[in-house]
């Protein structure tokens, strides 16, 4: 019997996933606790529609990554931070400070969260890191940690 999964079920597949199983796991478990809806001729088509769909998309959003890592791959941006002597600041470097500046100075919408920071900034110079853009797309970069 084929269902499609409307949750995640423990060792059977993730949410969206099309599966075969036994006829009574399907009827009396699967299907009873609203876990999944019965893979009909319609439904499987449906489905399979949303697949090329789901492709289409996350293909679209490759490649506008990729053009984005082209665009900002191997660029400086600077943050002005307060310090005091010998280079020290006055708290560190966030990452929403830097995807602040890369919107600001490259004018490229970032996620704090895919900022990756080697180490937390607590010093004046210059720090590599990273950039998710999608799966398997990261641009590298070098943040300029300057006095303000």
């Amino acid at each position: 019997m084929k269902v499609i999964l409307v949750q995640d079920v423990n060792k059977l597949g993730s949410k969206g996933d099309l599966v075969e199983v036994a006829e009574g796991y399907g009827r009396n478990f699967l299907l009873k606790k609203k876990l999944a809806v019965e893979g009909t001729q319609g439904k499987v088509k449906e489905w399979e529609e949303q697949q090329k769909a789901k492709e289409n998309r996350e293909a679209r959003q490759h490649a506008q990554a990729v053009e984005i890592k082209k665009k900002i791959g191997g660029k400086m941006v600077a943050v002005r931070m307060s310090s005091g002597d010998e280079g020290r600041l006055f708290g560190s470097v966030t990452s929403q400070q830097v995807a602040m500046a890369v919107c600001e100075q490259l004018s490229v919408e970032v996620d704090k969260k895919e900022i990756k920071l080697d180490e937390q900034i607590k010093r004046l110079g210059r720090y590599p890191f990273k950039i998710r853009l999608s799966a398997g797309v990261e641009a590298e970069m070098t943040l300029s940690v300057e006095a303000g």
